[in-house]
């Protein structure tokens, strides 16, 4: 970012308790945790230390939650960050608010925007890897308008961790490591990039080295200086400058975009199952209709008798799964641009009538979208690239203030464009590349200012007397819904630990094709899912990731971490 009068490091000295936040340097371990009072489940044990430290100076929920996203941007760049965009679901037992701060296609984004002058697919790394697919990032204007309704906090104050870790350095783990090996041409597409997290024979620096970011730390101390408007207004141009220069053709981004960049109050999804309400985030989100629409359409059977032990479970599972993605498919995208029928996507009989479609003997021949109540007509299904860089967290203050947010860079290390010491998004490749299909529209078409369908999935579960029993979010691109569905199971019906429930194996339908999660108990039922329908079944290790917090019988919270992570964060 444009250099500031104030340096980082003066900046960060000049900020009182500084140290008061002591990043760990002990290998965190899979074991639950259970915590009095606050609590806050991460994805790096150094993002939930900045939660910690801020709850500890009597921060609420959402000042922690902010210091957590700021400190991730720092020790885990390759899933999220500034220079991306979230969710957040917020609740304090009775209201609940959702705000959406997902990143906006330029205002100049055609429906052609990833198609060549024949109507075909621009190569992959043209699309991914340049100003193409940058959406204006939304992460700074969430935070501020969560902060200006639910902090308590000085706005600066919950910068302190993230520009210490920054500045002073953070310890190289397993997981980035091998992220920035498997992808070095995204992760070091820059010079200012290798210069952060590559040596100089171009490899990525080893576990144990000290990371430091001058330059990110100098970006973070400018935003908690001046505000949102350190990105939105002052550094606008320069934002949209350096994209427009990576962006080989369409409508390329403008100071007037950034300018323009809005976090937007949303409707909140709310749906019971069983005697619990469970609460996420609508469009421009898929995540909280297709949550509640699994839990709907499962509803009927009697899980809890059935078990994770059990290859029927697993069968209604998968079923309930291709049902509700057909749905969102067809229907769901960024409300402000089309109409996506969300009270009849949870509609108690629409649901019955799509659950009454799982027979527990046999798999669908092909899951079809239905009709729900308000649904738009000629509407066709898009085409949308998978990707995987995202990050969850989950905070409770002292309170009993919920915050379940989700945030994202879209794939690995984003776009691989690098600015102000942050990786930019490459979120714009969440929408459908082919803008209509047998002369229908999609309903995640590219357009100008539009937000990408996505599926993250932060959620906060409550029970019969409206207490706050669940926070809970995944990483994981598509599979996210999935997860957070399958952990909700895991805790209502199995009787589970929010620990146990998040390592419950993975299985997921992508249309006729089943994946489930390699080295599991599931790879022991594919003959006896096969003799149910499920015909392509193949095994892989999936890129699973969530975190959760569960309310204990005793007010104390669970700290939950996905037990496939942690061995990834060691620091040599």
């Amino acid at each position: 970012m444009t250099k500031t009068i104030i340096t980082c490091l003066a900046f960060a000295a000049s900020l009182a308790g500084c140290a008061e936040y002591s990043a760990p340097t002990s290998t965190p371990t899979a074991t639950a945790q259970t915590n009095s009072g606050g609590a806050v489940s991460s994805a790096d044990p150094r993002a939930t230390a900045a939660g910690e430290a801020i709850l500890a100076q009597g921060g609420s929920a959402t000042d922690a939650a902010i210091a957590v996203m700021l400190a991730l941007t720092v020790v885990e760049p390759q899933s999220s960050g500034i220079g991306g965009g979230g969710f957040l679901v917020r609740s304090d037992g009775e209201s609940i608010v959702t705000i959406d701060g997902r990143e906006t296609a330029p205002a100049a984004a055609t429906p052609m925007r990833f198609l060549d002058r024949d109507g075909e697919r621009l190569p992959r790394d043209k699309r991914v890897l340049s100003g193409l697919s940058v959406g204006v990032p939304g992460n700074i204007a969430l935070a501020a308008k969560a902060h200006s309704q639910y902090g308590k906090l000085p706005w600066a104050d919950l910068f302190k961790p993230a520009i210490s870790l920054a500045d002073q350095g953070f310890q190289m783990n397993r997981r980035l490591n091998e992220s920035l090996a498997s992808r070095k041409e995204r992760a070091g597409k820059t010079a200012e990039a290798r210069r952060v997290f590559f040596d100089a024979n171009g490899e990525a620096r080893p576990v144990g080295s000290l990371i430091r970011n001058p330059d990110l730390a100098e970006a973070l101390a400018d935003i908690a200086e001046s505000g949102p408007e350190a990105m939105y207004d002052r550094n606008a141009a320069d934002i949209a400058e350096y994209v427009a220069r990576e962006t080989p053709q369409d409508g390329a981004m403008t100071v007037t975009d950034v300018n323009a960049y809005v976090a937007k109050d949303r409707n909140p999804v709310c749906a019971r199952y069983r005697t619990y309400k469970v609460c996420g985030m609508g469009p421009p989100s898929s995540g909280g209709l297709a949550v509640a629409q699994m839990l709907g359409q499962l509803e009927r059977f009697d899980l809890a008798a059935l078990g994770p032990d059990s290859v029927e479970f697993w069968h209604l599972f998968l079923e309930s799964q291709r049902i509700a993605y057909a749905d969102r498919e067809l229907y769901v995208g960024d409300q402000d641009f089309v109409s996506v029928p969300v009270e009849g996507l949870v509609d108690r009989d629409y649901l019955a009538a799509r659950s009454a479609l799982i027979d527990p003997a046999a798999a669908l021949p092909e899951a079809t979208p239905g009709t729900p109540p308000g649904a738009p007509l000629a509407r066709a299904d898009g085409d949308e690239p998978l990707e995987s860089g995202t990050t969850h967290f989950s905070v409770v203050d002292a309170e009993g203030n919920a915050v379940s947010y989700t945030s994202t860079i879209e794939g690995a290390f984003g776009s691989g464009l690098f600015f102000g010491g942050f990786y930019l998004n490459n979120e714009l490749t969440d929408f459908s590349l082919s803008p209509e299909r047998d002369g229908k529209p999609v309903a995640n078409r590219v357009e100008g200012g539009k937000r990408p369908r996505s599926s993250m999935a932060p959620t906060i579960v409550f029970d019969e007397d409206g207490e706050i029993v669940l926070v809970i979010g995944a990483a994981g691109g598509p599979t996210i819904p999935v997860q957070v569905t399958r952990s909700i199971i895991g805790v209502i019906d199995f009787g589970m630990t929010a620990q146990d429930a998040l390592g419950l194996p993975l299985i997921m339908a992508f249309g006729p094709t089943v994946v489930l999660e390699e080295g599991t108990a599931l790879e022991a039922m594919q003959d006896d899912l096969k003799a149910l329908g499920h015909k392509r079944i193949r095994a892989f290790g999936p890129p699973l990731k969530a975190n959760a917090l569960r309310r204990n019988d005793n007010g104390s919270w669970e700290v939950a971490t996905d037990p496939r992570i942690a061995p990834k964060l060691a620091y040599e």
